[in-house]
């Protein structure tokens, strides 16, 4: 399948959003509490996507729903999109940037887990090599990297990977009902239902908080996490799936982790350890070795 120059100029638009989410949610960290930068981003984010949902509607590409679709399409969305990004959040508070980068990229290990035990996608030989690779680098990156106490801590790590498996559980449950209703479908009642789950949390945690206090700088990172890794990003990733292999385009995710670590060093100033390269290297040759393997 041929690939345009102009394809690879957006996925690397969609790799750098999606690694930029982690140092703008860091800044933004720094001025809001988790819960309330969590309910901002996804009120917004809500907002920015009616366009696109608009205009999926009007091309009438996917089954239009119902009244009676609705609960179906929240709990969707709620897995696929709000739990997943309020873990992200808030485990983010509480680790690195490189920890929530790998953490948050072990994704196919554990689509390729909940699939075997639903019966469908058979684990062959090298699959399960992949996995106990992935599993022991997850092992060494917890008992061998020194992080700077604060920085990376075994709740952020553990939350971040929660999140990760909230959007595994959509990725293998979800599936037959994100191609019947869209994907921008299913995203906008994921905003909206989270939003209005969320209201009654945002009003206590806005009622003690200065929002004059908080710098441009927060401002901007709470709209970056809303527009483009929320919104833009995801547009890109399935207008790119429906041109190329789903293998290759997951190919380019592997560059997030290491985006992300030199973003993280050089912008916010963490540390690195010798541990922390070789954990990731371990990880991320065993979710190579479970892909090359489908």
């Amino acid at each position: 399948m041929k690939v345009s120059t102009s394809l690879y100029a957006l996925i690397a638009l969609m790799i750098a959003g999606w690694t930029g989410n982690y140092i703008a949610g860091k800044i933004a960290l720094r001025a809001f509490p988790p819960v309330l930068l969590y309910g901002l981003r996804i009120s917004m984010a809500g907002v920015l996507i009616l366009p696109a949902y608009w205009w999926e509607r009007r091309q009438r590409t996917t089954r239009l729903w119902t009244l009676r679709d609705v609960p179906q399409l929240v709990i969707l969305g709620l897995f696929g999109v709000a739990f997943n990004q309020f873990l992200f959040v808030l485990g983010l508070s509480r680790t690195s940037v490189a920890h929530s980068s790998i953490f948050a990229n072990t994704t196919p290990i554990l689509i390729l887990l909940l699939a075997s035990v639903r019966g469908l996608e058979r684990p062959t030989g090298w699959k399960l090599v992949g996995v106990m690779v992935a599993l022991t680098g997850v092992v060494l990156l917890r008992t061998l990297d020194s992080s700077p106490q604060g920085e990376a801590t075994l709740a952020g790590d553990f939350i971040t990977f929660c999140g990760a498996l909230a959007f595994s559980i959509f990725t293998v449950l979800g599936k037959p009902q994100a191609k019947r209703y869209g994907t921008i479908t299913v995203n906008t009642f994921a905003y909206a239902g989270g939003a209005l789950l969320m209201a009654p949390v945002m009003l206590w945690q806005s009622a003690g908080f200065d929002f004059r206090a908080v710098p441009f700088s927060a401002w901007a990172a709470v709209f970056y996490m809303a527009l483009l890794p929320s919104v833009i990003c995801y547009l890109i990733y399935f207008y790119a799936l429906a041109r190329m292999e789903a293998s290759r385009l997951a190919a380019f995710s592997y560059l997030q982790p290491l985006l992300a670590t030199v973003f993280g060093i050089v912008i916010l100033h963490e540390h690195v350890t010798l541990a922390l390269v070789v954990s990731g290297i371990v990880i991320f040759g065993g979710v190579y070795i479970t892909e090359r393997a489908r």
